[in-house]
């Protein structure tokens, strides 16, 4: 006789099940610790849910969905000052306003759930089904009715089994996740200058030139506490000016990051005249080094070429300490490729409440995801 799988839904990190962890040691981003992180400084706008799948009483399988109410928003993105950006906020506003996403829209790549490696995926993502459709049940219940169901990001094989499962669900793919592989030959910054051609060495040495007299630190959990709000004005410049926002961090996001997460947390200062110009953060995911946010001041960072140096000063250190690869994630495309980092293109499922919506959510869909044109580079000998 076949066992059937039955489901159970977490409101809160603190009472997930003690062997949570167990199924989270390939990924950062679905341990206890992560998830406590991101529910006691998640966005103003985002209630965490946590589902368990079990098989008579043992947990076999975790998952991770994030409910968005975008209503509390001011912006949707301001890059864009035009009728598009108009319409695109009337549409969010009235027929996507509530999302529920089955994984981290706050991250790229598959950090949706992990199974226990002996269970049938067919009848895992038939449970899974179940638990959203109840989800969505409690959330309406609430007076939150979810307009939009989104399980997201998976390669191409990923999403095959899901895409059987969720068969109504438009499969749509948005922009890539830009994936650094690491040389295995490679030990030192250096090993990665000599690897790329002239046009891009002469690159990266124009960009360092420019970045005289910015000083970087590693700021410990006392110095973020420090700079909060000037990180926090930092990041809030590049969010709000990026083409397509969904959300906007909790102002002690990365101070509780380094508290929880410490080590596996890394925050960067970069520091022109003992003025906090620029940040980065980067999160130790196993052999995988995970860019986080940044934040900058426009003024600057053209001038000295702040992002660029950055992006270098994050592959040498991925370099040095002896990392596999580094996911630069999506936005700015163009010049994490001429950095070296190639496309991985990425899918999702998406399902509207609305049955006439649904019939046509591929064409209302290419309305609120903004189109990227790019050319791709390839900055290696």
């Amino acid at each position: 006789m076949t066992t059937t799988y039955s489901f159970e839904i977490y409101n809160s990190a603190s009472v997930l099940p003690l062997e949570w962890n167990s199924l989270a040691t390939e990924n950062i981003f679905l341990t206890r610790e992560y998830l406590e992180v991101l529910e006691k400084s998640c966005p103003v706008n985002m209630i965490c849910h946590f589902i368990g799948i079990f098989e008579k009483e043992i947990l076999i399988g975790i998952v991770i969905t994030q409910f968005l109410f975008t209503e509390k928003l001011e912006s949707f993105g301001e890059r864009d000052q035009c009728l598009k950006t108009s319409v695109r906020n009337f549409a969010l506003k009235n027929f996507a306003s509530h999302v529920l996403f089955v994984g981290n829209n706050m991250l790229t790549g598959q950090n949706a759930f992990a199974f226990d490696k002996n269970i049938q995926h067919s009848k895992a993502f038939k449970t899974l089904h179940k638990a959203i459709n109840q989800l969505k049940k409690e959330l309406k219940a609430n007076g939150k009715k979810v307009h939009i169901t989104s399980i997201k990001d998976f390669t191409a094989a990923e999403i095959k089994p899901l895409q059987i499962e969720f068969k109504n669900n438009f499969t749509f793919s948005t922009q890539p996740n830009m994936i650094f592989e690491i040389n295995e030959n490679w030990k030192t910054e250096q090993d990665y200058i000599d690897a790329l051609s002239k046009k891009y060495r002469d690159q990266y040495k124009r960009a360092r030139k420019k970045s005289e007299g910015i000083k970087k630190q590693k700021m410990s959990l006392s110095d973020i506490q420090k700079y909060e709000d000037a990180i926090y004005e930092l990041y809030f410049h590049v969010a709000k000016n990026a083409p397509f926002n969904t959300f906007f961090l909790a102002r002690n996001h990365f101070s509780f990051f380094k508290e929880i997460l410490k080590d596996h947390f890394l925050l960067y200062g970069y520091f022109l005249d003992e003025k906090l110009i620029g940040f980065n953060t980067l999160i130790k995911n196993g052999g995988i080094m995970d860019t986080y946010f940044l934040g900058y001041d426009e003024s600057v960072q053209r001038d000295k070429m702040l992002y660029l140096n950055m992006l270098y000063d994050m592959i040498a250190y991925s370099v040095k300490k002896g990392f596999k690869q580094i996911v630069f994630a999506r936005t700015a495309l163009e010049i994490k490729s001429s950095v070296g980092a190639k496309p991985l293109k990425m899918y999702g499922l998406i399902t509207h409440s609305n049955a006439l919506i649904n019939h046509n959510i591929g064409r209302f869909f290419n309305y609120l995801e903004p189109k990227t044109e790019w050319q791709e580079r390839n900055p290696f000998k």
